[in-house]
């Protein structure tokens, strides 16, 4: 047996000088690094080498730092309906983001994304799909949307809004979500929604939202602008990598310390640790009670912020105004009451943090797992004044920090924060350093009045999807873009549930005779089964491959023009640059169609400026508010999608005002900008005075912070919320904690990478997993083996409850009162024995789908917030033979990725 291999190209054409250029940015992580697009048609002659003779205006080749090609930034496509070359490069000329014109190893293999039937893209979904006789075959757009209709309004109609599911993206594009969301939530009003990365429409970061700090307030030069900046659940350089090299690297070699909490060492994290890095290398889980003891430590030397905290900090009165009134279906509203979160200020959150024996810092590190002395390091590198100035200290937290013990994580995070004067000021700023780009604009509110599910008192939850699911009440699954199952945790069992509700169910079609596809469809629903439609580029497995009845092939990428920021508000036109494949359509149009069929109006719409202008309106006072640039369109004679395309990729920064006299957009660097103190003032520094207001929404997130009061509320971070769980999950006998992640090769779930690209893909043929020396020796294992990773210890939250009393969601109650499940898992991966992954800790990637090591993560949800916790597990390792790998130096590397 012989792995893939990898023969490269060695050359690349030249655009000429007449090629059209366009504008796009990355599709891939939080950054979106500016492209430029260059386009001529394939008969045309390339361009020369001189630069006279090139659209780069160099001689060739180029110097260091000039523009080049390389052959995988070179593709051809199709464009109104004729070949066309295409080259997509990094903009150099851009003023932000990737200021220098780099990117990441993701980006600059983006022109490799683009449908090319001679390449691995070969395999786009290019017409839609029906089940008949258990194979996909292709149907026409009519009769696909037309049973999809039919089946969906009598769900509707029989079975009632919670038994249509809808799984989608939140992070794509604002045309879709927008239209995505607007039938969801306005139309079929279902309660039985989620995003792709969480069982119930929640937010994220619970403890931020509360507290009352935006996600992404901050602005990239706000996070190579502290003294010290505190990097939880992350490597920067990893998963973001223009974010680090442009803006932390250069701070840190200015003089920026860091902090980071992480159990693995990957190479960004290696080459801080090279600068001074402080690591609190961390078990899964137990940030809450490092954060709280660095909090106890500052505290108890006096070296919390007093100013801040008594200019910007509630008091009790403060943070109850407004709230616990009515039903109390307001997260804040139902944690308040339960008297489990709320301070009355600073001295009453310092008097609480004393009085938790967990936070003392012996405790904290012997529990974390880490030397007790980097707790008072890093309390001091935080926030112990020298010469009598206080350092500027910033926070960046991301998914392995969240998704650990989300709710107590994110509390303690923002109260640290909090005391120690972190949050809208320049190099003092708190907030997510994002995985996604952020393209959601909601056309509607969930309807949480509709859920069955219930919490103590007269208090709904968002309802739990998959819980949902599991339980056999959703009849009618609509999987938008998303690898649902595989994303999710206890993946496995959720499969099987699949299994049996879709493709066990004996009303199975046969027919090719649309109305007996109907009636066949609607009596699987009427028995208890499922019907699924799914909405992707490509045939996902199993979700697709497996388990949908209609299959919509949908558009993406540089295949329509779209609106997406990213993870500072930088909001920018994706120019269509090339046809969809076959009769793909956007996921906004098949939305529409469906939408019509199923009689609902208000979506007939003829093109994607027409939903963006839709849009634009529901935008109002968000983050990434662009209602503005629709009114300066307008007013210009122009189109939205013809405005945003003016401001190429420096785009504008949400949210956007307008000044009525000048006519010139203002974008928005950060917000919580007390340093801007009222709203007046910020008028003044956007020009917008003399009464020039109009329409622009200044909401309370620019100046203060997203409170009743525009003040923080301080919060308490009760560990005894959280461990139960965690000391039922501790090792045991030969377990070893289990987390996942994402490394810099691969996106997601590896759908262009690792499945399409041919050097991808022989760079990581199979799963892996990283595991410690003294580990893999106690089990026999050697770089290169093939494991299996396992357990019987998998808890599933197996049905919907109603809450009667406080404790009916924690996990000690619900297992008592039988409402947990121990399932079973076993995932195979390919071994990489490294010292960069903490001793009795097993760290594999984030969601292979062949092989998800999300099969092995607790399938129940934070009891506060309703998110997974996607990075804890357990299991054991085994090996069970060699891998190909391991003395054929071909493909799979087993060198520590924290090498400098």
């Amino acid at each position: 047996m012989t792995t893939n291999f990898y023969i490269p190209e060695d050359q690349a054409p030249l655009p000429p000088t007449d090629a059209d250029v366009l504008t796009t940015a990355c599709d891939y992580c939080v950054v979106a690094c500016g492209f430029k697009v260059y386009r001529w048609p394939l008969e045309k002659a390339n361009g020369g080498m001189k630069a006279e003779e090139n659209a780069f205006g160099i001689a060739f080749p180029s110097a260091p730092l000039q523009s080049w090609v390389a052959p995988a930034q070179h593709n051809v496509v199709m464009h109104n309906d004729k070949p066309h070359n295409i080259v997509i490069v990094p903009d150099k000329d851009t003023n932000a983001v990737n200021k220098n014109g780099d990117s990441s190893m993701r980006g600059g293999l983006i022109a490799q994304k683009v449908y090319n039937p001679s390449t691995g893209t070969r395999d786009r979904l290019t017409s839609p799909l029906m089940r008949i006789g258990g194979t996909l075959q292709p149907v026409s757009w009519d009769m696909a949307l037309n049973v999809a209709a039919a089946v969906g309004r009598h769900v509707l109609d029989k079975h009632g809004a919670d038994a249509y599911g809808i799984k989608t993206y939140s992070y794509q594009y604002i045309e879709n979500t927008y239209a995505i969301t607007k039938y969801a939530f306005r139309h079929v009003n279902t309660p039985n929604f989620a995003f792709h990365d969480t069982p119930s429409d929640v937010t994220s970061t619970p403890g931020f939202r509360d507290a009352g700090f935006d996600n992404f307030g901050p602005s990239y030069d706000d996070w190579g602008a502290a003294d010290v900046l505190m990097i939880a659940g992350t490597d920067p350089y990893e998963t973001k990598t223009i974010l680090f090299t442009q803006y932390i690297m250069p701070a840190v070699r200015r003089g920026m310390k860091t902090i980071i909490l992480n159990p693995r060492e990957t190479a960004g994290i290696a080459w801080l640790k090279t600068q001074g890095a402080l690591i609190l290398d961390v078990y899964p889980g137990t940030d809450t009670l490092v954060l709280g003891a660095i909090a106890r430590v500052i505290m108890e030397n006096g070296w919390e912020d007093s100013e801040w905290i008594q200019k910007w900090v509630n008091s009790k009165w403060e943070s109850s105004s407004g709230f616990g009134q009515g039903t109390r279906n307001t997260p804040w509203q139902w944690r308040t009451t339960w008297g489990l979160f709320q301070t009355d200020g600073f001295e009453d959150y310092k008097t609480w943090n004393k009085e938790q024996d967990e936070y003392d810092p012996d405790y904290a590190a012997r529990y974390a797992g880490i030397d007790v002395e980097k707790i008072y390091q890093a309390a001091e590198m935080l926030a112990k004044p020298k010469d009598g100035k206080r350092p500027k200290a910033s926070i960046a937290i991301e998914k392995g920090f969240y998704w650990s013990n989300n709710t107590a994580n994110t509390n303690a995070v923002a109260s640290l924060a909090t005391i120690i004067g972190t949050g809208g000021r320049e190099g003092q700023v708190i907030g997510r350093l994002g995985g996604h780009q952020r393209g959601g604009v909601s056309g509607g509110k969930l309807p949480r009045n509709k859920s069955p599910e219930k919490l103590p008192g007269r208090r709904r939850r968002a309802l739990d999807t998959d819980r949902w699911t599991y339980s056999g009440h959703t009849r009618f699954a609509h999987v938008i873009g998303t690898t649902w199952i595989q994303s999710m945790a206890g993946s496995q069992g959720l499969q099987r549930k699949f299994w049996e509700l879709v493709s066990a169910n004996p009303n199975q079609v046969h027919s090719y005779d649309e109305k007996g596809i109907i009636e066949t469809l609607k009596a699987r629903c009427d028995s208890g089964g499922m019907v699924v439609i799914n909405q992707d580029i490509y045939l996902r497995d199993p979700i697709g491959a497996k388990f949908a009845d209609i299959v919509f092939p949908a558009a993406g990428w540089g295949e329509e023009n779209f609106i997406r920021a990213n993870g500072e508000r930088r909001l920018r036109l994706y120019q269509k640059f090339n046809d969809a494949p076959g009769e793909a359509r956007p996921d906004w149009w098949i939305i529409s169609q469906l939408a019509q069929r199923m009689g609902f109006d208000g979506f007939d719409w003829e093109n994607s400026n027409e939903v963006a202008e839709e849009a634009a309106r529901f935008s109002r006072g968000s983050r990434k508010d662009f209602f503005m640039v629709k009114v300066a369109a307008h007013k210009e004679g122009k189109t939205l999608h013809e405005k945003m395309r003016e401001f190429g990729t420096d785009g504008i920064q949400g949210p956007v005002f307008y000044n009525y006299d000048t006519g010139k957009l203002v974008g928005t660097k950060r917000l919580h900008d007390v340093a801007l103190a009222t709203d007046a003032k910020r008028l003044e520094v956007m020009g917008l005075t003399n009464g020039a207001v109009g329409a622009n929404v200044l909401g309370k997130k620019m100046t203060g912070f997203n409170t009743q009061t525009g003040k923080i509320n301080l919060q308490k971070h009760p560990w005894g919320l959280f461990s139960d769980l965690h000391k039922w999950l501790q090792p045991k006998n030969d377990e070893l904690w289990f987390s996942n992640g994402r490394i810099n090769e691969i996106w997601q779930s590896g759908f262009d990478d690792v499945e399409r690209r041919a050097y991808t893909a022989q760079r990581w043929p199979e799963n892996w997993v990283e595991i410690h020396p003294d580990d893999a020796a106690e089990r026999g294992i050697e770089a290169g083996d093939r494991v299996m990773m396992y357990s019987d210890r998998v808890p599933v939250f197996k049905d919907t409850i109603l809450g009667i009393d406080e404790s009916h969601f924690q996990f000690s109650t619900l297992m008592e009162r039988g409402h947990i499940k121990l399932d079973t898992a076993a995932v195979t991966a390919v071994a990489i024995v490294t010292p960069a992954v903490k001793k009795g800790v097993l760290y594999a990637n984030m969601l292979d789908m062949r092989q998800p090591s999300n099969s092995l993560t607790v399938r129940v949800v934070d009891n506060i917030s309703g998110n997974y916790n996607f990075k804890m597990g357990v299991a054991k390792v085994r090996k069970i033979g060699e891998s190909t790998y391991k003395k054929e130096f071909r493909s799979f590397s087993f060198a520590p990725r924290n090498i400098v």
